[in-house]
């Protein structure tokens, strides 16, 4: 009796599809959602843009 299970490479990104997705959906949401936040002095926004010149990523 064989209890082993054999995946095929169709299955294993099939089951990172919702993974990824969600990543992405991450992604998006934060470059986006700080990007364009409003409120009380940008603080949000300004976090952001700071933490972009720290890490020597160009954000304009």
């Amino acid at each position: 009796m064989n209890l082993s299970t054999t995946t095929t490479p169709r299955s294993v990104a099939a089951s990172r599809l919702p993974a990824i997705a969600g990543a992405v959906l991450l992604g998006v949401f934060v470059l986006f959602g700080t990007g364009f936040a409003q409120g009380k002095g940008g603080m949000l926004h300004n976090a952001a843009h700071d933490t972009r010149h720290t890490l020597v990523f160009p954000c304009h």
